[in-house]
């Protein structure tokens, strides 16, 4: 087992062993015990009573964050000409089509999300297999395959997220940064826990949140009990 360092000892001793804290709680406790000396992030993992290798049982949705997610999101617009002014204005750091096509099939993918036309997609779509691994394949679902680029971009850069449950049944979330107050933590914890409730799939029976645990970078995880949540 690797030696604790000093802070993480001291943030051990924060957290009071088995016990479950209230959403509210754990948003304060989470700023307490983080030392880094970078503004890390945080993150909330949310374990689902649901079988995601069964298709009426995945999860996956868009919440957008009321305080944003602390994050420079580098934004790649994938469309025809006429909409490239609109994608510039609504903030894209990037914007083109047969071009940046070109520099993604030489390995180019430095970028956080790519949104793009459904009258693109032809060629768009065989970009899949570098993509897909990364990520980065737009999807109708997520919001990130669309008309209007415009707004695409707009709520992409003012907080938008999209997560997916993972084969073992676990949603991972960024939902801001340590530095935020803990009440801006708070209410983007709680959008995503809410958004998540709505999606319950019928399909999924028992107990759908299994358990709810919210840290931030290098920091330990801190269990919240879920009863304490309003509206799940």
């Amino acid at each position: 087992m690797a030696r604790l360092t000093k802070n993480q000892k001291v943030a051990l001793s924060k957290i009071e062993a088995n016990k479950a804290y209230s959403l509210q709680d754990a948003t304060n406790l989470v700023k307490d015990i983080t030392n880094t000396k970078f503004d890390s992030s945080v993150d909330i993992d949310v374990r689902l009573g649901v079988d995601p290798r069964k298709a009426n049982q995945m999860v996956r949705g868009i919440a957008t964050l009321p305080h944003g997610t602390g994050k420079t999101v580098r934004v790649l617009v994938l469309c025809t000409p006429d909409k490239e002014q609109e994608a510039k204005d609504a903030g894209a750091d990037f914007v083109g089509l047969d071009d940046y096509i070109a520099k993604i099939e030489g390995g180019w993918t430095d970028v956080d999300i790519i949104i793009t036309m459904p009258s693109v997609m032809a060629k768009v779509g065989r970009l899949g297999r570098i993509l897909g691994p990364r990520n980065l394949m737009p999807n109708p679902k997520s919001g990130t395959v669309t008309a209007d680029v415009g707004k695409a971009v707009t709520e992409v850069k003012g907080g938008k997220i999209d997560f997916k449950v993972d084969k073992t049944g676990i949603i991972h979330a960024s939902i801001g940064k340590v530095s935020f107050p803990a009440d801006k933590i708070y209410e983007n914890a709680l959008e995503v826990l809410q958004t998540i409730s709505k999606l319950k799939p019928s399909a999924a029976k028992g107990t759908y949140f299994k358990s709810i645990h919210i840290s931030s970078t290098m920091s330990p995880g801190i269990a919240i009990e879920t009863k304490t949540v309003a509206g799940i």
